[in-house]
């Protein structure tokens, strides 16, 4: 695959005035850090950029790059870069870590500037509207005058609609994948008993625990939960079946275990490593809250405002976020008077095939844009 350049994260450290940023919660924040990543360059109408949102424990590495011969791959590196369907050599793409994360962007995590040590649990609660907010403040920074698409798949599907709806005149199209435009109470389960796993593990400590390892067995066993969600039974048969892990005799062992166990905690150990447990929290507590009705007299409403044409593609064996959530965005929209398109990948991967599916997605993106996008075909 061609590179798509050295590109490396970049911080932007905003306040708004006067000098904190008030969230929707109420409380004011600042001054916030935003930790992003750009692809491509912005050109001289500062109208050809993508803005790409991550999911759950995502970060704004979106695709690859190089330095000195190392290749750090991004989580959709097979959608951005030149010839891709997110077009560098046509596009200006950006991707930043949300707000309440653990890349580099302001979060749980970070030091509070009142106290000089982390946050913790004195972080204000966010919401998916504040993430957006804060993005447009980065891009008013990198000069972005109008957005070709916003596009994210599940929580960042989430922030792409709040987009639309915030601030409509400032996009030509909009791109929600698996996602919906308000959490179910089924999605809520799913993410309260995860929380729980993280605080009944006496290592949270009330969320005052950095300095110490933390709260390991519980981070993990919240991944544990939530990777079941992202599966479809399909996926989970195809891939394991009842296969077992070690020896024959271990079948009538308590600690015995399958294939789909020791998967499960892989799954846990590898999210240890790399995040936050206090970011986990509040990221999930976010997707609760998630309602694009919220503020407006209906959910209807809300999405009526979205003035430029929405594309919601629902996964086919997605158990999180069932297509039927996904398509009632798109009929919604339509019966408002907007111009909505309900497209369906057909997967067997649930979830997670938005991270999977690259080239049934991307063949989607690329159609899409193509009748988006009527800007002169030209390099920038």
């Amino acid at each position: 695959m061609p590179d798509v350049g050295l590109v490396k994260t970049q911080y932007y450290t905003f306040a708004a005035p006067p000098q904190e940023l008030v969230l929707e919660c109420g409380k004011k924040l600042g001054p916030i850090t935003v930790a992003y990543e750009t692809y491509g360059r912005l050109n001289s109408a500062g109208d050809n950029a993508i803005l790409v949102l991550h999911a759950l424990t995502g970060s704004a590495h979106v695709a690859g790059w190089h330095r000195i011969g190392e290749r750090k791959p991004g989580w959709w590196d097979p959608m951005v870069g030149p010839g891709r369907p997110l077009d560098t050599d046509r596009f200006f793409v950006v991707c930043s870590n949300v707000l309440g994360g653990c890349y580099g962007t302001t979060g749980p995590a970070s030091l509070n500037p009142a106290t000089g040590k982390p946050y913790g649990l004195d972080f204000p609660l966010v919401t998916i509207r504040d993430m957006v907010r804060v993005q447009k403040a980065l891009l008013d920074h990198l000069g972005v005058k109008h957005l070709v698409t916003a596009v994210g798949g599940s929580m960042g599907g989430m922030q792409a609609l709040e987009w639309g709806v915030l601030y409509p005149d400032f996009m030509s199209s909009v791109i929600v994948i698996a996602a919906p435009g308000r959490t179910s109470a089924m999605n809520i389960a799913f993410n309260a008993v995860q929380r729980e796993a993280i605080y009944n593990d006496p290592a949270w400590r009330g969320g005052d625990y950095y300095g110490t390892p933390g709260p390991e067995r519980g981070l993990a066993l919240a991944r544990m939960i939530g990777t079941i969600t992202y599966k479809s039974d399909e996926s989970w048969s195809f891939k394991f079946a009842r296969a077992m892990n070690g020896r024959p005799g271990d079948l009538f062992c308590l600690d015995g275990r399958f294939e789909v166990e020791n998967y499960l905690h892989y799954q846990g150990r590898k999210l240890v490593e790399r995040f936050d447990a206090n970011c986990y929290l509040y990221l999930t507590k976010a997707m609760d809250l998630h309602d694009v009705g919220r503020g407006f007299n209906s959910y209807e409403e809300a999405l009526a405002r979205i003035k430029c044409p929405c594309l919601a593609i629902g996964i086919s064996s997605d158990i999180l976020f069932p297509t039927y959530q996904v398509k009632e965005i798109a009929e919604i929209i339509n019966q408002g008077g907007g111009r909505a398109f309900y497209w369906e990948l057909n997967s067997p991967y649930g979830h997670d095939a938005f991270l999977i599916e690259f080239a049934k997605l991307g063949a989607m993106l690329r159609e899409f844009l193509a009748q988006i996008d009527k800007r002169p075909q030209e390099k920038v």
